[in-house]
C-alpha cells in the first residue's frame, strides 16, 4: 500500500514517491532559540518525529535536517535585555530544546545545522543570485529582486500583485519594490555580524534555510515540513530564492502542520498562548507533570493539518489513556494458549497491523492509527480475562508494543510520575515557601532534601518557586 500525502503546493493528496528510491530527504523548520520552548514547538516536533518514524518502518532511509535559527533580532534583542552574548544565549536555548526533545523520545534529527554555522554557504547562495541578477545591492543590504521569480506564489496561492495591494510593507526607498525581501542585512551597531562582499551584516531569515537545504540534501528534496504559520512568507520565499538559483522543482511535497490552541477552563474559549498573558506552557512545565507520552498522545489524537488544542482537562484525560494502553501490558493471568479466545486475539492484532498501515498510509491518520491501538488494547485485556496467556499473549502485547514505537510512545511504567502526587508536591512546596518567608529556613531546607530524595528537584526563580521531575 502507497503512502499517500496531502501537498500543500498541489493542495491535494498525492502518492509518495522519492527522488531516489526508498530514500526520503526532508527539512523541517526548526526554532528561533531566543527563549525556552513551549508546548507549540514540541507539538510541531513530535508531527514530523512520527512521520520519519512511520517511513522508516516503512523501510525508508530518512535523512531529517532540522535548522536552528540563532541569529535573528529576537535573539539580539533578548541578549541585549539580559547582557549576554547573542550566540551564547542562543546556544543555550538551542541546547536546552535538545534536551527536551530527547525527553519526549524525538529521535535526533540526521544534523542540526545553525545559521551562524553556514554563513559561507549562505553568502555564497547570495552571490550567485546577485550575479545572475535575481538580488540586488542597496547600501550594504541585498534584497531579492521577487518579480525576476514568474512562479512567485505558487506554494500560498498569493500573486504578486494581490500581495502588494493587501499587504503593508514598511516603505525603503533603496528597494525596487515593496514586495522584495532581504537576504543580507548591513551590520547595525552592536549588533553580531560576519564579513562579506557587501560589507559586515547578517543573513536574512529565508536564505539560511535554503542554503542549509543546499548544503545538506543537494538541489532538491522530497519533503518540506513546518507550521502552517511559515506557508507565507517564509516557504515562499525559500521556493523563490532556490528555484531561481537550481533553476529545478526544489521540494516535491510540502506538509504543515496545524497550530496549537489553548482552551480556557472556564469559558472555553480559545486563548492565543503567551508569556504576557500568563498561560503560556513550556516544554519544561508540562514535563514536570506529566510523562512525555501524554503529550504525544495529544498530538496523535488530532490530525497533524488541524488546530491542536490543549488544556489541563485534555493532558488529563489523555494521562489516562495512557493508563488504558499500560494496563494491556500487564502479564497475562493465564496460561491458555488454544480455543475461541485465542483465535480472537489473533485475528485483531492481524487486522490491527492491517488498519494502522492503512491509517497512517492515508496522509500519517494518527488518530484513526491510534484508535487501532486502543482497539487492540481492549481486545488482549478481554483475553487475560479468559485466561489467555503464552504465546499468543506475548505476540499481541509485542504487537502492541511494535506499533506505539512506530508512533513514538514508550509505554514505560513509572511510579513518581503520575497525578495523584501532584497535589501533595504542590502542598509541600506551597509549604515550603511560607516557611521561607517566615524564614524558618531550617525546616524549609529539610522539605527540600527530603523531595530531593524522591527525585524531586525544587527551583526558585524571578518569577516563583516550581519544581519537576529529577
Amino acid at each position: 500500500m502507497t503512502v499517500q500525502i496531502y501537498n500543500t503546493l498541489t493542495r491535494r493528496v498525492e502518492p509518495l514517491e522519492t527522488l531516489e528510491p526508498g530514500i526520503l530527504r526532508m527539512y523541517v523548520c526548526g526554532v528561533t532559540v531566543y527563549d525556552n520552548a513551549h508546548i507549540g514547538h514540541a507539538m510541531s516536533a513530535i508531527v514530523f518525529d512520527v512521520i520519519r518514524r512511520y517511513l522508516e518502518w516503512r523501510g525508508y532511509r530518512v535523512i531529517h535536517i532540522v535548522n536552528f535559527t540563532d541569529v535573528d533580532d529576537k535573539i539580539i534583542a533578548r541578549a541585549n535585555e539580559q547582557g549576554r552574548n547573542p550566540q551564547e544565549l542562543a546556544e543555550h536555548y538551542t541546547q536546552e530544546f535538545l534536551q527536551q526533545l530527547q525527553a519526549l523520545n524525538v529521535l535526533p534529527a540526521t544534523a542540526y545545522p545553525r545559521a551562524t554555522q553556514t554563513m559561507p554557504e549562505i553568502i555564497q547562495f547570495i552571490e550567485r543570485l546577485v550575479e545572475q541578477h535575481s538580488a540586488y545591492v542597496a547600501e550594504g543590504d541585498v534584497y531579492f529582486r521577487v518579480q525576476s521569480f514568474a512562479k512567485y506564489g505558487k506554494l500560498s496561492g498569493r500573486s504578486v500583485a494581490d500581495m502588494l495591494s493587501g499587504t503593508r510593507f514598511e516603505i525603503d526607498p533603496r528597494k525596487e519594490s515593496p514586495a522584495d525581501f532581504a537576504l543580507w542585512k548591513a551590520a547595525k551597531p552592536g549588533e553580531p555580524s560576519w564579513s562579506s562582499p557587501w560589507g559586515e551584516g547578517r543573513p536574512g531569515w529565508h536564505i539560511e534555510c535554503s542554503a542549509m537545504n543546499l548544503k545538506h540534501l543537494g538541489e532538491q528534496i522530497d519533503l518540506h515540513g513546518g507550521g502552517n504559520d511559515l506557508v507565507f512568507p517564509h516557504h515562499e520565499n525559500e521556493i523563490a530564492q532556490s528555484e531561481s538559483l537550481t533553476c529545478k522543482d526544489f521540494a516535491r511535497y510540502w506538509l504543515h502542520n496545524g497550530m496549537l490552541q489553548l482552551v480556557n477552563e472556564q469559558t472555553g474559549l480559545i486563548e492565543k498562548m503567551s508569556k504576557s498573558l500568563g498561560n503560556l506552557v513550556t516544554i519544561e512545565d508540562f514535563l514536570a507533570q506529566y510523562d512525555a507520552d501524554v503529550f504525544r498522545l495529544i498530538v496523535l489524537n488530532s490530525h497533524y493539518r488541524s488546530p491542536l488544542t490543549y488544556n489541563a482537562t485534555i493532558a488529563t484525560d489523555n494521562a489516562r489513556k495512557r493508563e488504558r494502553l499500560l494496563g494491556a501490558l500487564q502479564p497475562a493471568s493465564g496460561i491458555v494458549t488454544t480455543g475461541d479466545s485465542v483465535s480472537a486475539l489473533e485475528t485483531a492484532v492481524k487486522h490491527t497491523r492491517q488498519r494502522f498501515i492503512a491509517a497512517m498510509n492515508e496522509d500519517f491518520n494518527t488518530s484513526n492509527a491510534l484508535a487501532t491501538l486502543f482497539g487492540l488494547a481492549r481486545v488482549i485485556n478481554i483475553a487475560r480475562d479468559t485466561g489467555v496467556g503464552g504465546e499468543p499473549f506475548i505476540a499481541a502485547q509485542d504487537t502492541l508494543r511494535e506499533l506505539a514505537e512506530v508512533l513514538g510512545l514508550q509505554l514505560q511504567q513509572t511510579t513518581i510520575h503520575n497525578l495523584a502526587a501532584k497535589p501533595f508536591i504542590d502542598l509541600l512546596v506551597e509549604t515550603r515557601v511560607a516557611l521561607r518567608q517566615a524564614k524558618q529556613f531550617a525546616l524549609a531546607d529539610m522539605l527540600r532534601e527530603r523531595l530531593s530524595k524522591l527525585d524531586i528537584t525544587i527551583e526558585d526563580t524571578p518569577q516563583g518557586t516550581r519544581w519537576r521531575y529529577s
